[in-house]
């Protein structure tokens, strides 16, 4: 019986093609969980490695930082070299970094270790979404393959907290990083045996020998990698100083600067002969406008889950592991409405699913605009349940759509644009809806919103805090007479829940926009995908005769 796959042959994956991507979705939970995981682990390590309040915010930021700016880099380098090779090796470089950062025993040591951490996971994951592409050809299983893919990482970000919680309660900060190595050792172990090596076919193509295999293999750009990584470090970092800090000359320059390299790194894309993204299948309607419709999913999704913590945390008074468990609630959302659009779109166009996900997502930030400090729980979660549901069911499909829409020898390009768009997406949501509720919180704070005595109570900077962050306004309230530190935190805290709620009302409009662009733009794009993308074999490892599948 032969031991390979249908990753050559356009038949029905095996059972061995569905054990190969549970393999393949521990990284990707590690990975995701990764970007969170950090938080309630920050007051430990600032106790331990006692870090600058700078040097804390890049213990958090670094490692999401990296992991944006190498994603297309990485995705282009997995289908040149092989994706299974970029797997094993994001695999050894995260298990070591997680082994350094569990015992790095200064605040710079750790920050250079959470960048390592980042290159690893930039190799994985958009090698796991590109290995997806080449296991499962056959459209219906392709798409629940990459429901799963999107719930992991999805459930992996919202887990971070819950994890860190757990350990923290019983083990050392480092205990949050070392929960990686397992995962990273199985795969080290078993992907080698599970998953077959794919690449693009012409960086496989004709070559007698390894050294002329590596010969013909296509050059990788480093001046196209360096402005690529530059471009999204730079505007990534600008839009999340924007968002934490307000506008600022020197964030305005970082996302401008980002900005000229991007255009620079797009014209030089326009020029080579084997560029590290195809803009002209980015052009297209069928793998552009998915991508497009995942930035503005993420968009609405990372935007308002700074929203849905501090409200849980700050407003309705909850430990912060009882938030972290409470926001696990609206997985409920996902775990219905993935599926049922799973089931839609089988049966009717993807796009019109695409955006009946927008819509219902839209009507669960309606629902949130109804929150009020005094509000039950049960009232937040519900309306973060459908949100949540609708924007997972709405990505799920646009990443099956872009997915499909690659040709499978572009899939680790393919896959790296649609994360580098979610991070963008998430990026800009984070400074638009953040400003938005900033924007009110302050206009609320206003001085004739305080009693009189608070500006006389408290120094100016002390005041101006209050004014500006509920955090702020919390701090302030512990150093007043009681009653008046509980008049500022009830006015702190109405003034937070309206900011919440316009920005959840921009944050519907838009969703009602997406909805718009794929009823519109998206229609017709399934079929369409298909027929230009194809499954032809794209000439791996493995040699096209070797097409058995193992049931």
């Amino acid at each position: 019986m032969e031991n390979s796959y249908a990753s050559h042959a356009p038949g029905l994956a095996g059972r061995k093609e569905w054990i190969a991507l549970g393999v393949l979705m521990l990284p990707l939970l590690l990975v995701s969980m990764d970007i969170s995981i950090l938080y309630f682990a920050i007051p430990y390590v600032s106790q331990d490695l006692e870090p600058s309040a700078t040097q804390q915010l890049w213990i958090l930021d670094m490692y999401g930082f990296v992991l944006a700016g190498l994603l297309i880099t990485m995705g282009a380098l997995g289908d040149r070299i092989g994706r299974r090779k970029l797997v094993l090796g994001g695999a050894a470089v995260f298990g070591a970094a997680s082994v350094a950062a569990a015992y790095a025993h200064s605040a710079d040591a750790l920050i250079g270790v959470r960048a390592l951490l980042g290159l690893g996971g930039a190799a994985l994951m958009p090698s796991t979404l590109a290995l997806i592409r080449n296991l499962f050809h056959d459209a219906k299983q392709r798409g629940r393959a990459v429901t799963i893919w999107t719930g992991v990482m999805t459930t992996g970000i919202s887990l971070g907290p819950v994890v860190s919680g757990l350990l923290l309660e019983h083990f050392w900060w480092g205990s949050v990083f070392l929960i990686n190595l397992p995962a990273m050792a199985l795969l080290l172990v078993l992907v080698p045996f599970l998953v077959p090596e794919s690449r693009s076919a012409s960086s496989a193509s004709s070559a007698p020998s390894a050294a002329g295999a590596a010969a013909s293999r296509e050059p990788f750009d480093l001046v196209s990698a360096a402005l690529s990584l530059a471009a999204l470090l730079t505007f990534i970092y600008g839009v999340k100083e924007w968002a934490r800090h307000g506008f600022a000359p020197g964030p305005a320059l970082a996302v401008a600067v980002g900005l000229v390299l991007g255009h620079v790194f797009v014209r030089r894309q326009k020029r080579l002969a084997h560029p590290m993204i195809d803009l002209e299948l980015l052009g297209r309607r069928a793998f552009g406008g998915p991508v497009f419709a995942n930035v503005l999913a993420m968009f609405a999704t990372v935007g308002m889950a700074v929203f849905l913590t501090q409200y849980l945390q700050s407003v309705k008074g909850l430990s912060p592991f009882e938030a972290a468990l409470w926001s696990l609630v609206p997985a409920s959302g996902v775990l219905v409405a993935a599926p049922t659009a799973a089931i839609l779109a089988q049966r009717t166009d993807r796009a019109y699913v695409m955006g009946g996900g927008f819509v219902f997502a839209a009507a669960g930030f309606c629902w949130l605009t109804r929150i009020r400090t005094d509000s039950a729980l049960w009232f937040c979660l519900t309306a973060a349940a459908i949100y949540v549901g609708g924007l997972v069911a709405a990505m799920t499909l646009a990443n099956e759509l872009a997915l499909g829409a690659a040709p499978p020898d572009r899939a680790g390009s393919a896959a790296a644009v649609l994360e580098s768009g979610q991070e963008l997406g998430g990026a800009l949501g984070m400074a638009v809806l953040g400003s938005v509720g900033a924007a009110i919180y302050s206009r609320d704070m206003a001085d004739d919103a305080l009693p009189a005595e608070v500006s006389t109570a408290l120094p100016g900077g002390v005041a101006d805090a209050v004014r500006e962050t509920l955090g702020g306004a919390a701090a302030a309230a512990a150093r007043l007479p009681e009653e008046t530190g509980a008049g500022v935190l009830a006015t702190a805290r109405d003034a937070f829940t309206h900011g919440m709620g316009l920005a959840s009302v921009g944050a519907g409009a838009v969703m009602v926009g997406a909805a718009v662009f794929s009823f519109v733009v998206l229609r017709g794009t399934s079929e369409r995908a298909t027929s230009e993308a194809g499954d032809a074999p794209e000439g791996g490892d493995l040699a096209p005769a070797q097409t058995g599948v193992l049931q």
